[in-house]
């Protein structure tokens, strides 16, 4: 699906959300990604073979980021 030189991750791949946005809606909370995947901004992913994957990110404030 991806046409990038550098290839997108797979919607397979635990590096999913880093793929390219080719389509964003913040205002409704979503986007869609090179491989497919829809990225929801609590962190919520849906793959393209309709699987719905929670939010699987540790947050951390800026604070304890540089801790």
């Amino acid at each position: 699906m991806c046409a990038h030189v550098t290839p997108c991750p797979d919607a397979d791949s635990n590096a999913r959300d880093l793929a390219a946005v080719v389509n964003s809606h913040p205002e409704q909370g979503w986007s869609l990604l090179c491989n497919g995947v829809v990225l929801f901004d609590d962190g919520g992913e849906l793959l393209p073979d309709g699987r719905a994957v929670a939010t699987h990110h540790t947050w951390l404030s800026p604070e304890l980021a540089a801790s």
